[in-house]
């Protein structure tokens, strides 16, 4: 089974770590000014500040414009490489294109985004080292 990703909007991210901590039990992992990653029973959730409503629906992660509703699963990394390279082959748009996020820090991770059909945002990632998902 792959770990699921999924983030989401949130008006406040102090509320919503007292929620996912302090009420449910989540452990927190990475996190930003704008965004916190929560492990949610084994899968990975992230809160993203609703930007303002002259704003984008968009935050910054890592320099790259992340849609801030969006969906997505932890690939191990070959899969993630097979996938890249068949979304490429088949002439995906993509979001962001493939690439390496967080280069030498401990939640280094592939990542990708393509647009489906109905316009929702869907992210692909991976982890060379899987236990790494969750790492601060």
């Amino acid at each position: 089974m792959h770990p699921f990703h999924l983030a989401f909007p949130v008006t406040d991210l102090d509320e919503a770590r007292q929620f996912f901590v302090g009420v449910l039990g989540c452990r927190e992992g990475r996190s930003a000014s704008r965004w916190v990653d929560f492990d949610f029973y084994g899968h990975q959730i992230s809160a993203h500040l609703r930007p303002s409503v002259e704003g984008s629906d968009r935050n910054s992660v890592d320099g790259d414009a992340v849609p801030v509703r969006h969906f997505g699963l932890i690939l191990p990394f070959e899969e993630w490489e097979q996938l890249r390279d068949h979304l490429t082959r088949c002439g995906a748009e993509f979001l962001i294109e493939p690439k390496i996020r967080f280069r030498g820090k401990p939640g280094e991770q592939g990542t990708m985004f393509v647009r489906g059909p109905s316009g929702n945002a869907v992210e692909f990632k991976t982890f060379k080292d899987q236990s790494r998902v969750f790492a601060t």
